[in-house]
């Protein structure tokens, strides 16, 4: 079954976001309607957690990685970082 998705009276900025999220995925303007849609619905519905897609879960792993591998220093390198040694 295929449904035909109109949006009347929408907000431009709104409008605006949803053809960058289109343009940033090479997708039409249905698709992501569509997929925003979807999205949106199984955020309501659910726990509210965020799910990844594979590419995307495989940029953050690999961000974290590079993050993981900035040394120990007294600045920068230990903001969120837990005191070692049981610190306080």
């Amino acid at each position: 079954m295929t449904t035909d998705i109109v949006l009347r009276d929408a907000d431009p900025v709104l409008v605006d976001r949803i053809r960058r999220v289109a343009d940033a995925r090479g997708w039409t303007l249905p698709r992501a309607m569509q997929y925003l849609l979807e999205q949106g619905l199984h955020m309501f519905e659910g726990d509210g957690s965020v799910r990844f897609d594979n590419s995307e879960a495989d940029v953050l792993q690999a961000a974290i990685a590079a993050l993981e591998q900035v040394p120990d220093d007294p600045g920068y390198a230990a903001i969120g970082r837990a005191p070692r040694g049981g610190g306080s």
